[in-house]
């Protein structure tokens, strides 16, 4: 950094927001291509492209905090802004999907039946998969929250074992959601019910499976003794996006799982 007088970063210039944005356009085309003509091809390609463009964008951010020292005070404060506003927007996102719930819940039309769950939906019993993964979930919560304390102390075995089995348990939340979803007496295709259920609980698994991932990029760079006491904002970021999985997941277990049910 002796080379300026500012403690900003002055990025350099990127192939990897355009390439991302046309690995999204990939993805999205071969999920209509998957949809209504059954081919997969487009939609693993754009899969593929997009993990490419994820894993040299990463190395790249990486490089440049750790190794370059572009991450000043500064620029972590703007970071940290940043993911606070993602996270207020993630929110946002959902509570479209609870305010699409509640609509159509709390006054049933005649065509459901008059009533919540509609007519001829069996809902799923909260009381044994749900409540198991709430208590999976609240668990890595605590977990999570061992790994930052253990990464603030410097005590980096404790921080590489408490993040290990964070991330056993967010595997371990979408093995039991999968299992859950293939034993669904009802379908997307079941009236409003079986939309609002899908779509929301199918929306908090894909955010469990990018934590789960953002936690396992994680752990590598702490196994390779990327973060300290007071550098680590990476890791801090990975654990409030887990933290508001956790709650977002409550709200849905004590709305649509046990109020709905």
């Amino acid at each position: 950094m002796a080379h300026q007088a500012h403690s900003y970063h002055m990025v350099d210039p990127s192939p990897w927001p355009i390439f991302g944005a046309a690995a999204a356009l990939l993805t999205t085309s071969g999920l209509i291509m998957w949809f209504h003509y059954n081919s997969s091809a487009l939609l693993a390609t754009g899969l593929l492209s997009m993990l490419l463009v994820m894993l040299q964008w990463w190395r790249d951010i990486v490089r440049e905090s750790t190794f370059q020292g572009h991450h000043t005070p500064t620029v972590q404060k703007g970071l940290r802004y940043g993911m606070i506003l993602f996270i207020t927007s993630e929110a946002f996102f959902f509570l479209g999907f609870f305010w699409a719930f509640f609509h159509s819940s709390l006054v049933p039309t005649p065509e459901l039946g008059g009533q919540w769950p509609p007519t001829g939906i069996k809902p799923l019993n909260p009381m044994e998969v749900p409540l198991l993964n709430t208590a999976i979930l609240l668990a890595s919560g605590v977990t999570v929250t061992w790994a930052h304390h253990s990464i603030t102390e410097g005590n980096r075995k404790h921080a590489i074992h408490a993040l290990t089995l964070t991330i056993l348990l967010g595997f371990y939340f979408t093995a039991l959601q999968a299992m859950e979803y293939h034993e669904a007496p009802f379908s997307i295709a079941d009236s409003v019910y079986g939309s609002t259920f899908f779509v929301a609980t199918g929306f908090h698994g894909l955010h469990v499976i990018i934590g789960s991932t953002f936690l396992t990029v994680c752990l590598l760079r702490l196994i390779k003794f990327h973060f300290t006491s007071d550098h680590h904002f990476g890791f801090e970021a990975a654990a409030w996006y887990w933290h508001f999985v956790d709650v977002i997941w409550l709200f849905l277990y004590m709305t649509i799982y046990w109020w709905g049910s």
